[in-house]
């Protein structure tokens, strides 16, 4: 029996997404009875957190043995991925046996997601405690899925879910009664019902925590020392610090992006893991192509075909995100993206040089923000063809989008419905880590 229920989603998204996954060509391939259950696998493990922890190693500035055998002092466990080379895995304990304590406290859905990923609770998560809890007090979490917890609330017997137990850090006072808002960790986890290792202050400029799917991205773009890449949509820079470590520092690596505060976050991580090659502008990218065919001297808007590569990383729908254990978007939020992201394809192929290569990719499971968008590129831009990627540990493309097997073959979609196993036992680690993933799509094209 799983440890949590299913993902809470609205009714109209929950149908929304069963059209997905048991439409005409799924079921013409496996039968209503395996699409059905790979659906209910899907609602399943999207609540539950991956079983490791994917951790790239700043290999620009050291050897990953160094920095494996550095990190095992703190670590234990610790194994490298058979085939990427800048992968260090670490397993998650869990679902472990906790006992639920009579204090509870009840935490938004982001917050409940984090602790099941390693963190501590932040004050500002909490939504609702006891009465006269002090700091000191020994308390349960709980994560309120469907967010209709009143904030001030002593107590709420609402959906949600046991995460664990903590000690309270600070007075329920000083939570809801300050007259600013409070900061730093309101309970530290002692019991996580999913103990993940934590990472405060270890090794900063050397590791860097990031799913697998989203360090798969950077290998498949391929990047090469003195290349001109652009990362459309970089906030937080995870992908374009990866990019940049990748070719050796040595080139530029243009990072944009629509939020102003986002674009410091992109630049503070360039600075710790000590990258210089990384240029961050604030910008939406629809709006990044030269209407006079002309660049400016550094930054946006840029002349056509100015860049040898170009990652296009699209706002999504983030449907494929682990943890997750409820979201309360509306099917008219969930089916918002597709516009956008062809816009910002329309500005990647204008930008992008002949005989360039562009990596698209979200972190969602529907098709049409995925496959759907592939068939559209394809018949959209003549000069654009699918590529073979490298490494493909993930899925090939999901049928219904009307693909031919050849181009199916090409995409990579990380798909954990696939093998989910609640027990968690079936495989050694290193093999789980390429299946007990977030959900995630990637396609690969060369711009002929």
């Amino acid at each position: 029996m799983s440890v949590f229920p299913r993902i809470s989603l609205k009714p109209e998204v929950t149908d929304f997404l069963q059209g997905v996954f048991l439409n005409k060509e799924v079921l013409a391939a496996v039968g209503p009875r395996e699409a059905e259950s790979r659906f209910q696998k899907l609602l399943t493990c999207l609540s539950h957190p991956p079983s490791y922890t994917c951790v790239r190693a700043s290999t620009h500035l050291a050897p990953l043995d160094e920095i494996r055998h550095t990190l095992a002092e703190e670590l234990k466990k610790l194994l490298t991925h058979p085939r990427i080379p800048d992968v260090l895995l670490l397993p998650v304990d869990g679902p472990r046996p906790v006992q639920q304590l009579s204090l509870e406290v009840v935490v938004g859905a982001q917050c409940g997601s984090a602790v099941l990923r390693g963190a501590h609770v932040f004050a500002p998560g909490i939504v609702a405690s006891p009465k006269y809890m002090k700091a000191g007090d020994v308390v349960s979490v709980f994560s309120d899925l469907e967010g209709k917890c009143t904030r001030g609330a002593t107590s709420f017997h609402g959906k949600r879910a046991f995460v664990g137990n903590g000690v309270a850090q600070v007075d329920r006072s000083t939570i809801f009664c300050a007259g600013e808002p409070v900061k730093g960790v309101g309970v530290l986890m002692v019991e996580p019902l999913y103990r993940s290792p934590s990472f405060d202050g270890v090794l900063p400029s050397l590791t860097f925590l990031q799913n697998l799917p989203s360090v798969v991205v950077g290998h498949v773009l391929g990047p090469r020392p003195g290349e001109r890449i652009l990362d459309m949509c970089a906030a937080p820079g995870g992908k374009t610090c990866h990019i940049a470590a990748l070719m050796g520092d040595q080139g530029q690596v243009v990072a944009l992006d629509r939020i102003r505060n986002k674009i410091d976050r992109i630049l503070q991580n360039a600075q710790t893991l000590q990258l210089r090659s990384i240029k961050a502008f604030c910008l939406n990218s629809t709006q990044a192509v030269s209407s006079d065919g002309r660049s400016e001297t550094e930054g946006p808007p840029f002349a056509p075909e100015s860049f040898d590569r170009v990652l296009l990383d699209a706002p999504c729908s983030g449907l494929g995100q682990r943890p997750n254990m409820g979201s309360t978007w509306t099917l008219k939020e969930i089916c918002s993206y597709q516009p956008l992201q062809r816009k910002l394809f329309h500005a990647a192929v204008k930008l992008l040089k002949k005989g360039g290569i562009l990596v698209y990719s979200t972190c969602t499971v529907t098709l049409a923000e995925n496959e759907e968008q592939v068939a559209w590129a394809l018949d959209t831009f003549p000069c654009l063809s699918l590529q073979p990627q490298e490494p493909h540990i993930g899925a090939e493309g999901m049928l219904g989008a009307g693909l031919s097997p050849e181009l199916l073959r090409l995409l990579q979609r990380f798909s954990p419905e696939l093998s989910w196993d609640q027990t968690g036992t079936a495989a050694p680690l290193p093999c789980r880590a390429d299946r007990d993933t977030i959900g995630f799509f990637i396609a690969k094209f060369l711009k002929k």
